[in-house]
């Protein structure tokens, strides 16, 4: 494992989570304070183009734990970088070719039972990727495949886990990480978007994926440092945080292979 400690991220070491913080029992007080927040906001163009309904408002609360005024800043980031980021999000369906594409190679694919903290897991199987549509394709498909899910308060509260496969993953398929559209997603994950990321985990990582995502750490808060774990080949180490019951058998785990379609069929409404 030596090889990959120079780059300094999580390797196999069993951290207990803090408690989370106690929800307000009544959150129709925190919907109303963070929709007058933002009625009563000198920025015109954000109060005018916001949607104000609470399932709305409730997703930004409980991806900033209800604090009012980190959640406002997060409403402020998530409509600016979607603004800023339109491209991105034109033709943003499901049948869109690329985007079809990606969820078909399961970036990403989405596990049909949570973990045992109730958390929602994604898997991404980085060697699926053929390279004949971007990594921003791929990107479309994650936030689309999260637009969807974090419509489940059950998904806003417990949050996610992902778990990034890059075994066999060639080192042709690396010169496709292109660091500007690293740090995008990044920023738009992070800081943009109404969701809590509670572990990210890759596996089977060779070292030129390990060398070319040391760019992204500069980008990386504290908090999501803290997050990332590297298991190399042990996945007796993933199975430590997510456990194999409820992972497919490509993954170690006691469940038939991971089938795309199910989660395909899931976003379509089938």
């Amino acid at each position: 494992m030596a090889e990959y400690l120079q780059y300094d991220w999580r390797l196999e070491k069993i951290v207990p989570e803090p408690p989370p913080r106690s929800e307000p029992q009544d959150k129709t007080l925190s919907v109303q304070a963070l929709r007058t927040m933002i009625q009563q906001s000198t920025d015109l163009e954000l109060k005018n183009n916001v949607s104000h309904d609470d399932k709305t408002l409730l997703k930004f609360l409980f991806a900033r734990k209800f604090n009012i005024p980190d959640s406002y800043l997060l409403v402020q980031n998530y409509y600016y970088y979607r603004k800023k980021n339109h491209v991105i999000f034109e033709n943003f369906t499901s049948t869109a070719p690329d985007i079809k594409n990606a969820l078909e190679s399961s970036l990403p694919g989405v596990l049909p039972s949570k973990d045992r903290k109730g958390r929602c897991v994604l898997i991404l199987n980085a060697t699926n990727w053929d390279c004949d549509y971007s990594l921003i394709s791929i990107y479309r498909a994650i936030l689309l495949s999260l637009d969807h899910l974090v419509n489940e308060v059950h998904n806003q509260a417990r949050g996610f886990v992902v778990i990034v496969d890059w075994t066999e993953f060639s080192f042709r398929q690396s010169t496709n990480l292109k660091p500007s559209i690293l740090k995008l997603m990044i920023e738009g994950l992070q800081d943009c978007f109404p969701a809590k990321f509670k572990g990210i985990h890759f596996i089977g990582q060779p070292w030129y994926v390990e060398a070319a995502l040391t760019f992204i750490k500069p980008f990386l808060k504290e908090k999501i440092k803290e997050r990332i774990f590297v298991h190399g080949n042990n996945l007796s180490t993933l199975h430590d945080y997510v456990h194999k019951d409820i992972l497919p058998a490509e993954l170690g785990g006691e469940q038939p292979s991971y089938n795309p379609e199910i989660w395909i069929k899931t976003l379509r409404g089938e």
